[in-house]
């Protein structure tokens, strides 16, 4: 960089990078970013942002993001800090394959697809939108950084006229914000979220955080009364923990006041205390519950609002302990009881905890990441789903809540809520599901129509007479089902139209 006179405050912003990707990088992967940074940083010179910067603050604060919020290594780094350069200036893939290898060509040229689709003028071109999707599955890393970028540019989007912001925010709602929750980045996730409601529905959103502000002393107050006791209890028993009391975020309190037509005074658990124990991973389990037990000895749990995701966490990876608890003058108390290594996933997402970590222990976590991107696989590869039908499947997949069911053998299988023994026969295998003739769930006959509940066990009765019957459209909710029940259908007619 010595030959290069760069500006002092780009040379700070670099090397506040560079302080955050220290422990993920080796001295060759430094090396290679500086030689990314040095690539952008020519390519953008000169080149402002709509707020006066330099063009460089943003692939530098993306890199930050990727590295700082998400963890990622030194791949997903060097991409983001390129990430605009074939897209904004003269620089051609060619070159950036030259430079830096066909990896980092091919997530760059993903990068540029994501842009041309979404951000251009029209709205999301679902069909388009379906192909990006299948970059994916070739790269996550594709995906992250997109998180990451526009995670940066919705932090900075006040700069940009009323319109462009309202079109941006709520397409962060509608891509963005279920596609950082399906990954497990619930921070990233909360904080698209806030900041797209702030400029849909901007007094709604103000009115909020003036009333969060304004109950802010109160809050605090009300958390450390309600903590006094757990906090000796938890100390006098051996356990180091940290325990942080924090807000709802501003979008989901405005969730729960419109869906249950309430007013801010009456969202009853406003904020929610995290305990994070520095347990050993063998201990982990039985710690949180004996954290839990601790807590309930002082507080009532309300029995309808315990979560047990240690035991069997979400698809994204999520583990955590969630009770509500009725605390002091009748207040209503969430909290959430994880370790630091749940903890770590939480933040920081499961696609970035496991992807990069080779060890034998994570392949089961990234099993369920790569199911998960088979499955969005199916739906695009699905010729029988039209374009918008299936972003709104995909959205609907992204949001749905789980339930968790048995095969006969007793292995695991999650389905999204409401699905019926056809649904599971389908997800075992497409010819099970074609073929399913009846159903035994926890040992009871039942019709293929029965919707499951989490902790059913089922058995699927098949027949090689049996065919998918066009009925069967009216109960299945999973996309896979659906998809093969259409396919087959439309076989049969054209097998029935070549014989008649």
């Amino acid at each position: 960089m010595q030959d290069l006179i760069i500006p002092k405050e780009i040379l700070n912003k670099y090397k506040s990078l560079i302080r955050y990707c220290s422990d993920k990088t080796n001295p060759k992967e430094k090396k290679e970013i500086k030689k990314a940074f040095e690539t952008a940083y020519l390519a953008h010179k000169g080149i402002k942002r709509k707020s006066g910067e330099p063009y460089i603050f943003h692939p530098l604060s993306v890199a930050k993001i990727a590295a700082k919020e998400i963890g990622l290594g030194g791949l997903a780094i060097k991409c983001a800090i390129l990430h605009d350069v074939v897209e904004d200036t003269d620089i051609k893939l060619k070159e950036i394959e030259k430079i830096f290898g066909k990896k980092v060509a091919n997530i760059i040229d993903g990068l540029t697809k994501i842009s041309e689709v979404i951000d251009s003028a029209s709205s999301i071109q679902a069909e388009n939108f379906r192909k990006m999707l299948l970059t994916l599955s070739d790269d996550v890393n594709v995906i992250l950084v997109k998180l990451a970028d526009r995670l940066d540019n919705m932090r900075t989007l006040e700069v940009l006229e009323d319109r462009k912001r309202k079109k941006i925010a709520s397409e962060t709602l509608y891509i963005y914000a279920p596609l950082a929750h399906r990954l497990g980045l619930y921070s990233i996730k909360s904080e698209l979220e806030d900041l797209s409601l702030k400029y849909t529905e901007p007094e709604t959103y103000f009115e909020i955080s003036r009333k969060l502000n304004e109950t802010k002393t109160e809050r605090e107050n009300y958390i450390k009364k309600f903590l006094k006791p757990i906090k000796i209890k938890v100390k006098k028993e051996g356990f180091s923990v940290s325990i942080k009391g924090r807000p709802k975020s501003i979008f989901s309190i405005r969730k729960k006041m419109s869906k249950q037509e309430i007013n801010f005074e009456e969202v009853f658990d406003k904020f929610a205390i995290r305990i994070i124990t520095n347990s050993e991973e063998i201990n982990e389990k039985s710690d949180c519950w004996k954290i839990y037990s601790i807590v309930t000895d002082y507080y009532k749990p309300n029995p309808d609002r315990l979560r047990d995701w240690i035991s069997t966490p979400k698809t994204n990876g999520y583990e955590s302990l969630h009770t509500t608890v009725m605390g002091p003058d009748g207040h209503w108390v969430e909290v959430q009881i994880r370790s630091e290594r749940m903890n770590q996933i939480a933040e920081k997402g499961l696609a970035a905890h496991w992807l990069y970590k080779k060890d034998r222990k994570s392949e089961n976590k990234k099993d369920n990441l790569n199911k998960w991107i088979n499955n969005i696989r199916e739906l695009l590869e699905s010729p029988e789903e039209n374009a918008v039908d299936f972003l709104n499947e995909f959205k609907l997949n992204l949001y749905s809540k789980e339930i968790f069911v048995f095969t006969p053998e007793g292995e695991l299988v999650t389905l999204p809520k409401h699905s019926t023994a056809l649904d599971f026969a389908f997800s075992i295998h497409t010819e099970l599901g074609k073929r399913c003739l009846g159903t035994k769930v926890n040992g009871k006959l039942v019709p293929i129509s029965h919707k499951l509940q989490s902790g059913d066990q089922i058995e699927i009765i098949s027949s090689d007479k049996q065919r998918p019957k066009e009925n069967w459209l009216d109960f299945v909710i999973t996309s896979k089902a659906k998809n093969k029940i259409k396919s087959s259908l439309n076989e049969g007619k054209k097998n029935n139209c070549e014989r008649g």
